[in-house]
Order: structure tokens, then sequence, then C-alpha cells
């Protein structure tokens, strides 16, 4: 496997984990599990920030003259890892909503 896929992977991986993570909360916040709800929103958001570096690695390397070559599974992991954030977005936004009718 080269580098590009190794990097993919784990994008994919950690973008995956923080997406988890953050449709967990959401379960917790409908229970009313806020303080549950807030620890996994900042673990999605340490998974997110670790996808976010090995995209980071790619485009240093990238801005350095080293192209990379595009593979569907690189594609992929840049859609994973937009939508896990954005999922993370929401997530934070359902929680308050959850939070302000739970809480008054």
């Amino acid at each position: 496997m080269d580098s590009i896929t190794e990097i993919a992977f784990q994008i994919i991986l950690h973008a995956g984990n923080g997406k988890s993570s953050a449709m967990e909360a959401i379960q917790k916040a409908k229970a009313g599990q806020f303080a549950e709800a807030d620890q996994l929103i900042k673990e999605a958001g340490k998974e997110l920030g670790k996808a976010h570096q090995y995209q980071t690695e790619l485009l240093h390397e990238e801005a350095n003259g080293e192209m990379a070559p595009v593979n569907v599974i690189l594609v992929h992991s840049q859609d994973h890892l937009m939508t896990s954030m954005t999922v993370r977005d929401l997530a934070e936004e359902i929680i308050e909503i959850y939070r302000s009718r739970l809480l008054g």
C-alpha cells in the first residue's frame, strides 16, 4: 500500500471516529445527559483534528512540489472528513437545542 493510501485510510479512520462521537453526543443530549454530550463533542473534535492533520500533511507536500496521485480512496477520505466535520457542527447545534428545551 502506498503512503497516499495509508494517509487516506488514517483520514477515514479518524473522521469516522469523530462522526460517531458526534452522533453519540446527540443521543446523550436527547436523553438529557449534557455533560456526556459535551465530552463526546470534545472527543469528536480531537478525532477530526487528527484527520485534519493528515490532510494538512498532504497539502504541505503538494505545496512543496510533491504531487500526490489522486485515487478514489483519497477522494473518499476527503469527502468523509468534510461530511464528518459537518455532522459535528450540526451536532453542536442540536445539543444546544436540546439543552435549551430540556433545561429551559
